[in-house]
């Protein structure tokens, strides 16, 4: 894709891994944050995440000098060809600022907001352009990990959702078009059922963090990351797949194994989750954990990237240099 400007607004961790990862497929990105030492941190933050990225590949246009800061949102988003969104997970915060991106910047521009959970149709509300607003929620690390979430609200149009899934796939990552509008879209709704058991099997002493972290890490997370649930149940099933499974262990569905209700965060379980993770973390800063998962991460895809080249055409063209 030609070369763009890129606005991002908010430069926390995941708007800090959407500068990284334009800068690395060549773009020129405008920043903004109205907390100045996120902004000042910005170009440390994408200095660490392109250190993991030259293992990957960098565009030959890649570089640091293609970032720029400014002190207000009007500057930031100034002759932007798209726009991501990632101001605090507040349904009013979120709203106000993109009645303002839309009120300045090019009625034919996309704006993405990265909300994790929030409806489009609300906080595209204020818009007087909501046609072009819609959600691209990405996954931490958003520099490496390839899904993006695409949510589209009630008046958003079909024009813009394939304009900005255009984009996200230039850019090495894979696309998910939500199709209907709903809280929490898919992958956090999946991920929200396993936290709330966890937080159970945490509270009612059966399990530690560490021991709930190896029970993903060491079994299904090993599947999952190949195959996903569905298809992973389908071999479960042996010759039959899917059938055979349904029918084997369908009726267990009626037992009472899970709890969807959360449990109620009180002072003990939160005591239980800060000194189990404190003790798994073993002293590491969180500087030094991003690295060691960043260097998992990029094996785990070198893997993927050599499987599964045909399901994942246009992640594997950005990282074709994977060897």
């Amino acid at each position: 894709m030609k070369k763009k400007t890129i606005s991002i607004i908010g430069t926390g961790v995941i708007g800090a891994g959407w500068a990284a990862r334009f800068l690395a497929s060549g773009h020129n990105v405008k920043a903004y944050d109205p907390n100045k030492k996120a902004l000042k941190n910005l170009q440390k933050d994408v200095k660490n995440a392109l250190a993991s990225l030259r293992k990957v590949g960098l565009n030959k246009n890649a570089s640091l000098r293609n970032l720029k800061c400014y002190s207000t949102v009007n500057a930031a988003i100034k002759d932007a060809d798209f726009i991501q969104e990632n101001a605090p997970e507040n349904e009013k915060i979120k709203t106000k600022l993109l009645k303002q991106i839309d009120s300045v910047s090019d009625k034919s521009v996309v704006i993405a907001s990265s909300s994790s959970g929030l409806l489009p149709s609300k906080i595209q509300s204020m818009c007087k352009y909501p046609q072009r607003v819609l959600i691209g929620h990405p996954f931490n690390p958003v520099y490496l990990l390839p899904l993006v979430e695409v949510v589209g609200g009630k008046k958003t149009s079909k024009v813009y959702i394939n304009k900005a899934v255009k984009v996200y796939e230039s850019i090495g990552m894979k696309p998910l078009i939500v199709r209907k509008e709903i809280e929490g879209y898919i992958s956090d709704r999946l991920q929200e059922a396993l936290w709330r058991e966890s937080l159970h099997l945490i509270k009612d002493g059966i399990a530690t963090t560490d021991e709930i972290d190896d029970a993903i890490v060491y079994g299904p997370g090993l599947r999952w990351a190949f195959m996903g649930v569905c298809l992973t149940f389908h071999l479960a099933g042996g010759e039959s797949g899917m059938k055979h499974m349904l029918e084997q262990f369908g009726p267990a569905l009626k037992l009472p194994w899970t709890k969807l209700k959360a449990p109620t965060l009180d002072k003990k379980l939160k005591n239980l989750m800060i000194s189990g993770t404190q003790k798994q973390s073993k002293k590491f800063s969180i500087h030094e954990l991003e690295k060691q998962r960043d260097i998992f991460l990029i094996e785990i895809m070198k893997t993927l990237n050599k499987h599964q080249k045909n399901k994942f055409p246009n992640w594997n063209k950005k990282f074709n240099n994977f060897k």
